[in-house]
């Protein structure tokens, strides 16, 4: 408990007796039991600290009723005041109490209760009022205007005298002596709450000012909203059966028996008793509060918000405290830095409680610097950094599953703050501090580490599947030196090399490698994760790789080359031509297979790739040749070429491949490197690409003895339409035709059939006329007929072909004219008025022509060389 009022005593040992009670301004009206209104200024002594008040009688209007007061209502806003006596309700003049009206409607009245309103007009915001008024075992509803009353609604019957009777928006409270109900005022449905309570002698409806009512039930306020539905599941206990009631923010001041209480809704809490004799009435206007009974009138004045508040802040009611920081009239600033005060002490209290999720979502709300909120926790901060923090008291020590409940709700706290942060950074924003005055973390880097650091700390603690997702965020601000700490001792390697690559400490990381790799009993031993981490460096990073690759390659060269060659973005981008120079220090069979790679795989063009590795295809089937060869029995004569057994075959097959699919080697730079004694089929093969033909086919015919492989070589290279290429089929038949000296006769013979039949199959891409040049006089015609046979027929399919191609044009280029003819064709029309331009006489049915310009002649006259000119 403590003081929010000081009841100050305003009058005492009035002559006359107190029946009613009204105030606005600093008016205080008392009607009298003697029928006299009394009116009264009260105003604050000029006395700062002082608590009195001066008092003035103002008016005393002995005639203002024959009968007592018992109930007076001011209305300020329209300049009137409604009161009740002799069971009639009258309007007086507010300024001079002259009667307005007297509503002898209502006689028979026994209470009222008045609802005003500020509406919007045309002219602008103008006061309403509603009265209704409990007249023996009826509602009468009625509403101001043009200064008198008129009816809101035909009157209401009830079943019983009303005893109390409260506006709430468009609803009116009644209060019978057994039970409550709620009356619409445009309806005039009624709607039965609840009883009264069995000891309480007369109903009590108190209006609150947030449009609810407090309806009396023994010693207990049920809260209700306008529709008449409850609003809070537990009521305001009151010591005793109140008798009258106030609502004065954040307070309710009920009338008891044998004293004043003072209670808050919100949270519900006893403020405060005050003993005041024989109080009967209470009353407000204007935040001014009276008591009063019979002959005396008390004042409460409310005890300065901010001693209440220093109260409340030191017994722990931070609630109750903030609600009234929120009355206190003091600059906006100073206001919400003092609602901020509050609330950062009510947060910690919470946590002091172990009231973790609210707590923290308390702290979120204010901006409270998250390094204040996290030191609350045990080890979360470094020692130096936590030391200069300070808090209300001491914090709790908190161990086991409290830590651990603690610690997941920092969690929470810490994902949404970082979320905040990184939205928010380019934005200035000042964090408080739980205790005020205290230096806060500044906005920026530091504090996203703290948080991201404190996070990381978290996870290790809670759930360590978590860290790693963390730390592969590309805006983590985790602490290297802290994070590292940390990770270290708890053997979080794995998720520590992680922390180093996106911190892009990788020579720290690929070291951590290595030493892992050699412990048996480590996630991470074997060279495994060394290739991924340096597979995923790129080329600003390469020589970083090459020197970490080499340990990789020495021991697992087929693993290490995937550093190289696996099909990612990073290693796709690396250096090319280093890499190929590194590999060749390291290994010289690395070079090949990476060579495979860039030019198989990635479809790489370049020159110098290409020469290299026919350079390496020929280098390793040299020297797979040479010790096939001295392998082989003496006499026995080796395979052909391709055909050898095991590695060598195979090497041949792919060195041949290449040469024939490879488009961009520089065949007269590797020419020179192939020996004339065993690569004749390769030699062919770059004697063709260089358009050697002529010497290919030499090695094809005369050389390998093969004329299907010569046969094949021709249908490569042959293009008609390339000067170099369009006669390798005349110079494959020369071949035949034209051998070397010193050829047998029989051999000679072979050639021949074997010429004829290439005239046979090739009539069309070898020159006839050259073709039969070549051709021994001895040639026999029947030998050569097919040949012929075939041209003529080659030759009248192309003039067929040809025939056909320019009916086609032909045709074409008809239609073309017939299109362009239609498309400039204009419609004449001659009546009988145009006449030729030469001869100045009317057209008619003669034939004419017409110029561009649109002029008309004769055709005699355009024949005539006058008209001609004209």
């Amino acid at each position: 408990m403590h003081d929010a009022f000081e009841p100050v005593p305003i009058l005492e040992r009035l002559p006359l007796h107190i029946e009613s009670i009204s105030s606005f301004e600093s008016t205080l009206l008392l009607g009298t039991r003697e029928g006299v209104l009394l009116q009264y200024k009260v105003q604050r002594s000029k006395n700062k600290g002082d608590n009195k008040f001066e008092v003035q009688l103002e008016r005393s209007n002995k005639s203002f009723a024959k009968k007592p007061i018992t109930q007076l209502a001011a209305v300020p806003e329209l300049y009137i005041l409604i009161s009740l006596s002799d069971n009639v309700i009258s309007v007086h003049d507010l300024t001079s109490f002259n009667l307005i009206t007297c509503v002898q409607k209502t006689k028979g009245a026994s209470l009222f209760a008045v609802d005003v309103q500020n509406k919007q007009t045309p002219t602008g915001v103008e006061p309403s009022l509603r009265i209704g008024i409990a007249s023996k075992r009826k509602i009468q509803l009625f509403y101001w205007h043009n200064r008198d009353f008129t009816e809101l609604l035909n009157d209401l019957s009830v079943y019983d005298i009303p005893h109390a009777l409260t506006w709430c928006k468009d609803s009116l409270c009644v209060g019978f002596k057994r039970d409550y109900y709620m009356i619409n005022s445009k309806t005039g449905n009624l709607k039965e709450l609840f009883p009264v309570g069995n000891n309480q002698r007369y109903p009590i409806v108190t209006r609150l000012f947030d449009n609810r009512l407090a309806l009396g039930r023994d010693a207990m306020s049920i809260l209700i909203n306008s529709e008449g539905d409850p609003t809070q599941k537990e009521p305001i206990n009151w010591s005793d059966i109140p008798q009258a009631m106030e609502h004065s923010l954040p307070y309710l001041v009920a009338i008891l028996p044998k004293f004043v209480e003072v209670r808050t809704i919100t949270p519900k809490m006893l403020i405060q008793n005050i003993t005041l004799s024989d109080a009967r009435y209470i009353c407000q206007g204007d935040g001014c509060l009276y008591v009063a009974s019979q002959n005396t009138v008390w004042r409460l004045v409310v005890v300065q918000y901010s001693l209440q508040i220093k109260q409340l802040l030191k017994s722990k009611e931070f609630e109750l405290a903030l609600k009234l920081a929120e009355l206190v009239e003091e600059q906006a600033s100073e206001k919400e830095k003092r609602i901020r005060n509050i609330k950062n002490l009510y947060a910690f209290d919470l946590f002091c409680q172990k009231r973790f999720g609210d707590s923290l979502s308390l702290f979120a709300k204010l901006g409270t610097d998250p390094a204040h909120v996290i030191g609350l926790y045990p080890n979360l901060l470094p020692q130096q950094y936590r030391n200069n923090l300070s808090y209300p008291k001491d914090v709790p020590d908190l161990q086991g599953a409290e830590n651990e409940k603690g610690i997941m709700a920092l969690i929470e706290y810490l994902t949404q703050k970082r979320t905040e942060v990184m939205k928010d950074m380019g934005k200035e924003f000042q964090p408080t501090a739980i205790v005020e005055g205290d230096k806060t973390t500044k906005p920026g880097k530091q504090l996203r580490q703290i948080i991201d650091t404190t996070l990381l700390k978290c996870y290790l603690q809670t759930n360590d599947a978590l860290v790693a997702p963390l730390l592969r965020l590309k805006d983590n601000h985790c602490h290297v030196v802290e994070s590292e700490r940390v990770l270290m001792k708890k053997e979080k390697f794995s998720e520590l090399i992680i922390l180093y690559q996106t911190k892009e400490l990788h020579q720290k990381a690929l070291s951590l490698l290595m030493k892992q790799a050699a412990r048996p009993e480590s996630n991470l031993k074997g060279h495994e994760r060394t290739v991924t981490y340096l597979q995923h460096l790129g080329p600003d990073h390469i020589n970083l790789i090459f020197e970490y690759a080499e340990w990789v390659l020495k021991q697992h060269p087929e693993d290490g080359l995937k550093i190289f060659t696996e099909d990612l973005p990073e290693v796709e981008s690396l250096p090319r031509e280093m890499v190929l120079e590194y590999l060749e220090k390291i290994s010289p069979d690395l070079p090949l297979f990476y060579l495979e790679h860039i030019i198989m795989d990635l479809k790489d063009q370049t020159n110098l790739f290409h020469n290299r590795l026919v350079d390496l295809y020929r280098e390793r089937v040299q020297r797979l040749r040479l010790e096939y060869i001295d392998s082989l029995p003496e006499g026995h004569p080796p395979s052909k070429a391709g055909e050898e057994p095991g590695e060598l075959g195979e090497a041949r097959k792919k060195l041949v491949t290449f040469l024939h699919t490879s488009q961009s080697y520089i065949p007269e730079r590797l020419l020179t490197h192939f020996p004339t004694d065993g690569f004749f089929e390769e030699r062919a093969i770059l004697l063709g690409r260089l358009g050697r033909h002529e010497q290919a086919l030499s090695i094809y015919i005369h050389t390998l003895n093969n004329t299907r492989m010569a046969e094949e070589f021709c249908a490569r290279n042959y293009d008609k339409d390339k000067e170099g290429n369009k006669d390798v089929y005349y110079l494959m038949l020369k071949m035949f035709l034209k051998p070397p000296e010193g050829t047998c006769d029989e051999t000679n013979g072979k050639m021949l059939e074997v010429a004829l039949n290439l005239l046979e199959d090739h009539a069309m891409k070898i020159d006839v006329p050259k073709a039969l040049e070549l051709l021994p006089q001895t040639t026999k015609l029947r030998d050569i007929l097919t040949f012929l046979e075939n041209v003529m027929e080659n030759q009248a399919v192309r003039r067929r072909h040809n025939q056909v191609l320019k009916s086609m044009l032909y045709a074409e280029n008809l239609q073309v004219t017939e299109n362009l003819i239609q498309k400039q064709a204009v419609k004449i029309s001659v009546s009988d008025e145009d006449l030729c331009r030469s001869c100045r006489k009317r057209i008619g049915q003669s034939v004419f022509c017409r110029y561009p310009n649109g002029h008309l002649v004769h055709y005699s006259c355009f024949n005539n060389r006058d008209a001609n000119k004209s």
